[in-house]
């Protein structure tokens, strides 16, 4: 991609009304991160936002495909900012000490009123070669990607609210509450669920179309006591990683607490954590006589371990308590605009895949509004991948956690949806890996516009029919369970089985071995693992596992520098 890209000079502003190319609603990251990369690119680009930076935000959690996600937008669209997010090493050094380790996935299952059982615990260790990720302190995160906007050139309004959107056959028209007016070639709505799009267009489906259901309660703390100091559980029975040096996943009988340190790393001088609650409303209805603290209070006075972590904590903001955190849009694209992530779309924050989600759509669409406002083309036509792209993230998400949701009720069942996630984690980033190696090497951006070239857009490995099938037939069996027509113990047999049969789960990493609560992958096991891809795997493995090494192999870029 060419650091920048000529487009039609933009027409003078008579006092009030600004011309620009792209107007982009919401300046998190997701509006923030696309400025950055369109104005990069020589876009006239206005950033507008109701709020302003530095602000509260959650998504704090991040993952192995996320982190890759933001190595390919700084090297594809040359915005070296972008990789100040890419690992807990570089936010200290670029951004400040105010992130966290993110080490492992931790999970325990808790019952009401008893100590939780180590041997209900489950684990996942990132591998070193995927990712070194951190918890994301968002308030210095978000503000950092919107100040590299402005230096790029990018047009900003914070505090500024959108009163009207007019669109004609040239573009639209963006008239705010002060009387201001921007007019742009382009829309984009990244302002998340209260969109001035959707609500210009009634776009909200009505109830929103996915199975899961959750509410979620969250804030942000001081004195969270690592549980590693609370379990009271022997050391032989606690995982490789402490749970601290993680993302704590508390499951709880459809729900689940959240912890999430920013002192989890050594250069770290943040003392905050992010706390939330999330659990379904049909289980637990939103109570009318409580405040949020109260009920928050409820739940941890059930669970006396995770209660422990709080004996001496306090929060540092007001909570939030949402309803239905569910909502989903009939469309995302249409002519001059786009309801990106989301504003288009929410499932929840189990597995933290939303950040990862949105920046797949970043990528997919900005290298086709770049080609738009060269060509002055924004036919729908245009855009239908980003759509279909869109939709397809939200399904299989929805998939997932439902069904994980469902499974939280039994132990057994459980411990096969954690391997239908984890299993996936690594040929879902080294497809994503490989296709950077190539550009860094031969510079053409083919091999990314390749990724989209998959019959399944949104599932993490898309190319996969086998994997489709594994995610599916977990998810009916959840969906029998929870209907009474299977035990739980008949549901995690059918889909452990679907696992040990699919012969392209990793067999090195454990798997496909329900008593290996904690994937803990070595060095060597990595080497293992990598030769077995090349090697031994189905053909799908193997053309991915070679690809992968060969341009680890040729590449010629240090392996530092690629991950």
């Amino acid at each position: 991609m060419s650091k920048t890209v000529t487009m039609k000079s933009p027409e003078k502003s008579d006092g009030k009304t600004h011309h620009v190319d792209v107007v982009i609603l919401g300046s998190g990251l997701a509006g923030s991160v696309t400025a950055s990369i369109l104005a990069r690119q020589g876009v006239q680009v206005a950033l507008i936002d109701a709020s302003q930076h530095p602000r509260f935000a959650i998504g704090e959690s991040m993952t192995p495909q996320l982190v890759e996600w933001l190595h390919i937008l700084a090297e594809r669209y040359d915005v070296p900012e972008i990789k100040g997010l890419t690992s807990i090493t570089a936010s200290t050094r670029m951004i400040g000490p105010t992130f966290g380790n993110k080490a492992h996935f931790g999970f325990m299952r808790h019952h009401p009123g008893k100590e939780p059982d180590p041997r209900e615990s489950t684990q996942f260790t990132i591998p070193k070669i995927l990712t070194q990720a951190s918890h994301m302190f968002r308030q210095d995160s978000d503000s950092f990607m919107f100040h590299a906007a402005c230096r790029y050139g990018s047009v900003t309004r914070q505090n500024w609210r959108a009163t009207d959107l007019d669109f004609d056959a040239d573009g639209v028209t963006v008239t705010g509450k002060n009387g201001e007016v921007f007019r742009a070639r382009y829309l984009i709505d990244a302002s998340g669920f209260r969109s001035p799009l959707a609500e210009k267009f009634g776009l909200r489906e009505t109830p929103a179309r996915f199975k899961h259901h959750s509410r979620s309660l969250f804030t942000h703390f001081v004195g969270v006591r690592p549980f590693d100091e609370v379990s009271r559980h022997p050391r032989k029975e606690r995982p490789p990683k402490s749970w601290h040096e993680g993302t704590m996943h508390h499951l709880i009988e459809r729900g689940w607490f959240w912890i999430i340190p920013f002192d989890s790393y050594k250069k770290s001088k943040n003392p905050l954590c992010s706390v939330g609650l999330t659990i379904d409303p049909r289980r637990y209805p939103k109570p009318a006589d409580m405040t949020p603290e109260e009920e928050f209070e409820s739940f941890l006075d059930q669970y006396p371990a995770v209660k422990r972590q709080f004996t001496d904590a306090h929060r540092v903001r007001e909570w939030v308590s949402t309803d239905r955190l569910q909502y989903s849009s009939s469309r995302t694209i249409g002519d001059r605009w786009c309801l990106m992530s989301h504003a288009a779309g929410f499932i929840d924050p189990l597995f933290s895949r939303g950040l990862s989600n949105t920046f797949e759509v970043v990528d997919a669409l900005v290298h086709r509004l770049l080609g738009a406002l060269k060509d002055d083309d924004f036919s729908e036509e245009r855009f239908a991948y980003v759509e279909q792209l869109e939709r397809g993230l939200l399904h299989f998400n929805d998939e997932l956690v439902n069904s994980s949701f469902i499974s939280f009720e039994n132990f057994e069942l459980w411990n096969a949806m954690f391997r239908v996630w984890g299993a996936f984690i690594t040929p879902g980033v080294m497809r994503l890996t490989r296709a950077r190696m190539l550009y860094l090497k031969y510079g053409r951006d083919e091999t990314f516009l390749e990724l989209e070239d998959a019959p399944y857009p949104g599932l993490w490995w898309p190319e996969s029919d086998k994997f489709k099938n594994l995610l599916e037939g977990a998810a009916e069996a959840c969906e029998k369970y929870e209907a009474g027509a299977l035990t739980g113990s008949e549901a995690a047999a059918i889909v452990h089985r679907l696992i040990q049969t699919t012969d392209i789960v990793n067999p090195v990493f454990g798997w496909r071995d329900p008593e290996q609560r904690h994937i803990f992958p070595s060095t060597f096991m990595i080497a293992r693992f990598l030769y077995w891809a090349s090697v031994q795997g189905p053909p799908e493995m193997k053309e991915l596992g070679r690809e992968f090494m060969k341009g680890i192999l040729k590449n010629g870029v240090k392996m530092r520098k690629l991950l």
